[in-house]
C-alpha cells in the first residue's frame, strides 16, 4: 500500500469517526425527552437489544464501566422500574438483568425520535443521493463488522 492510500485511509478515517460522532451528539438530543440520563439509556439498550438477560459483569463489560459503577447504576434502575434482576439458576451468587416493560418502551420510544429525527433530515435528498447514502452505509456496515471481528 503506497503512502497515499494510507494518507487517503486515515483522512477518510478521520472524517468518518468525527461525523459518527457528531451524528450520535445530535440525535442524543432527542434523548431528553425520556427524562432518563444516557448511562442508563445505554445500558438499557444492551439489555433490549442485546434479546438475553445479562449477568453484572457482562453489563459492566458492555459498557466499559467496573462493576461497583454498573451495579449502582442498575440499583437506580431497577428503583426506576426500567429492569428487573433474578437469581441466576447456574450460581445463586450472581444475578441476571433484564430490561422490565416499561423499560423496553422507554428505549424503543427514544430510538422512535432518533429515526424520526434522521429521517427527517434526509428529506432533502435527491433519489440518487439516497441510493449513494444506502451503498455508502453497507460499506460502513462491513467496516463495522471487521472492527467487531478484530476485537
Amino acid at each position: 500500500m503506497s503512502t497515499e492510500e494510507k494518507d487517503i485511509r486515515y483522512q477518510l478515517a478521520d472524517r468518518l469517526h468525527s461525523t459518527a460522532i457528531h451524528l450520535l451528539r445530535r440525535l442524543r438530543v432527542q434523548d431528553l425527552a425520556s427524562g432518563v440520563g444516557p448511562a442508563k439509556l445505554s445500558a438499557l439498550s444492551v439489555l433490549v437489544f442485546g434479546g438475553r438477560p445479562l449477568a453484572l459483569a457482562e453489563l459492566a463489560q458492555a459498557e466499559q464501566v467496573k462493576n461497583p459503577t454498573m451495579s449502582r447504576l442498575v440499583k437506580d434502575m431497577e428503583h426506576d422500574g426500567l429492569l428487573r434482576t433474578r437469581r441466576s439458576p447456574e450460581d445463586a451468587r450472581s444475578i441476571l438483568i433484564s430490561p422490565t416493560e416499561l423499560g423496553r418502551k422507554l428505549l424503543l420510544a427514544g430510538k422512535k425520535r432518533r429515526v424520526e429525527s434522521l429521517a427527517d433530515a434526509l428529506k432533502p435528498l435527491s433519489r440518487v443521493e439516497l441510493e449513494q447514502l444506502q451503498d455508502s452505509l453497507l460499506l460502513l456496515q462491513e467496516v463495522v463488522r471487521r472492527i467487531q471481528t478484530a476485537s
